[in-house]
């Protein structure tokens, strides 16, 4: 099932998100709706809050930032806590599906260790490099209540913050579901 994006300003955004329970009701059910709604939406990663559940749960297909060392990068992350970022911070242009329209350069590191169980409640231990690391940084931060514009200089948020308001009062076309702060 495809559901709506919640938008910026939605206080759901910027909740740390409660772990899951391998007997959370309709979990699977919910994963599979991630799934259809990120790829709806044309994205490569989409965290439980911004569907409106303050849930330590994030999928990620990388695949389509066609990364050489990892052609196919399709996971789930449950209750994941990045355990060490390390390497290069480098610079990139990140957007958000709960932010549409705007993109900015964000700093991060190249490499992280991460610890999460995925659909399955089986628990891993990895390291992952480039673009998946930074995608799987990206939807972390979501769980913590962290968005990427949070990443930005002062000055560029001053910038920016005219164009979050509209976003925040629904004045923006997309090309997929969304919910607004102001329209509950």
């Amino acid at each position: 099932m495809i559901l709506p994006i919640v938008a910026y300003g939605d206080p759901v955004l910027r909740k740390k998100a409660v772990p899951l329970t391998k007997d959370y009701d309709g979990l699977e059910m919910l994963i599979d709706s991630m799934w259809e709604t990120m790829y709806e939406s044309n994205g490569v990663g989409l965290a439980a809050p911004q569907i409106g559940k303050s849930l330590n749960l994030f999928v990620v297909d990388a695949g389509p930032m066609q990364d050489a060392d990892y052609p196919e990068f399709k996971k789930v992350f449950i209750n994941a806590e990045i355990i060490e970022e390390f390497g290069e911070k480098w610079e990139y242009e990140e957007g958000c599906l709960s932010i549409p329209h705007i993109r900015d350069n964000v700093k991060r590191y190249s490499d992280i260790a991460i610890r999460y169980w995925d659909e399955h409640f089986v628990e891993h231990e990895e390291e992952f490099h480039g673009m998946p690391a930074r995608v799987i940084q990206h939807e972390y931060d979501h769980i913590k209540g962290v968005l990427f514009v949070d990443h930005l200089s002062e000055l560029r948020k001053r910038l920016l913050k005219n164009k979050l308001i509209t976003i925040s009062k629904g004045g923006v076309e997309v090309d997929y579901k969304m919910r607004f702060p102001s329209t509950r």
